[in-house]
């Protein structure tokens, strides 16, 4: 099998659409299109569903998908290690961040990460918690930051660090900011009307746990997934908000909002820094996994 081939394959399959992995390649579209097919007819299997709405993988496709997963982190680790030889980190580095956390993360790492490591790529992706686990296992990340990791098949987590959940509302105008609101009960919270994500997302699943626990549930208002959605709709009156401090000092407009503090009992998530134990690190995915933890608790710390 051709290594170029197979990257074809997997850009498609987890593109879903051969129009959208040819421009992400920057490849003709009948180009990618019979790179793929001669893949197809090499292995005498139909790895792909075509249609209107794009491609999906067969049963066949998704097994190969598995493996190619797996050929190309090869790959790329092998040509790290040759780049190693000559003194330099190489290679590529997906991580993977909560939506909430990328705005705050992702340009201190970058900029970290191109000045330690000039000859290595960086690729970073959001997602829900539930499912960058899922791409770890796969292949499709190196690193993840999760929110309440659960222990998973296949995955390495250590803690990273842990942040307070607060209610967050709606500033009204001409308020001060100074002196801030005091601290409100966990069981006062659950009366409010709440615009919160959906599930499976962490914060939702920790909020509705933490709850239980008291013996009360959460007023649900509107379920929107989307930090910067929730926060426009909590500035508009809609409802409010349990977020992190640093999810609202990153927004666009921080002094629109009133952060307070949750209490009796407090509400805290952790954040820890997550890979897959299938894969053993390269030497650029260990130093990338510093930057990281040095990156998450200078910045989440100082919000």
């Amino acid at each position: 099998m051709d290594l170029k081939q197979l990257e074809y394959f997997v850009r498609v399959a987890e593109l879903g659409s051969f129009t959208r992995a040819s421009i992400a390649l920057d490849i003709a579209q009948p180009a990618l299109s019979r790179q793929v097919r001669l893949l197809e007819v090499e292995l005498r299997q139909n790895l792909l569903v075509r249609n209107g709405r794009g491609a999906a993988p067969t049963e066949a496709g998704k097994l190969l998908l598995e493996h190619a997963r797996g050929i190309l982190h090869q790959v790329e680790r092998a040509r790290e290690e040759l780049g190693r030889v000559r003194g330099a980190l190489a290679g590529r580095v997906a991580i993977g961040l909560p939506p909430s956390l990328a705005r705050v993360l992702t340009v201190p790492l970058t900029r970290a990460f191109r000045q330690q490591m000039p000859d290595a790529q960086l690729s970073i992706s959001e997602g829900l918690s539930v499912t960058m686990q899922e791409w770890l296992v796969n292949g499709r990340l190196d690193i993840a930051v999760l929110y309440n990791a659960q222990p998973a098949t296949g995955i390495e987590a250590t803690p990273l660090v842990d942040e307070d959940l607060m209610l967050v509302q709606p500033r009204p105008p001409g308020l001060p900011e100074d002196p801030p609101p005091p601290p409100i009960t966990l069981q006062e919270v659950a009366r409010l009307p709440l615009v919160i994500p959906s599930r499976p997302n962490a914060i939702r699943m920790h909020v509705e746990a933490e709850m239980a626990a008291i013996g009360c549930r959460p007023t649900i208002a509107l379920e929107i997934d989307g930090v910067s959605a929730i926060l426009d709709l909590v500035a508009d009156g809609a409802g409010h908000a349990i977020l992190s401090r640093n999810a609202v000092a990153s927004s666009v407009k921080p002094s629109a909002f009133t952060v307070r503090a949750i209490g009796q009992p407090p509400l805290r998530t952790r954040l820890s820094l997550a890979t897959s134990s299938a894969r053993p690190a390269t030497l650029t995915q260990q130093a990338t996994m510093e930057l990281v933890r040095a990156t998450a608790q200078a910045r989440l710390s100082a919000t």
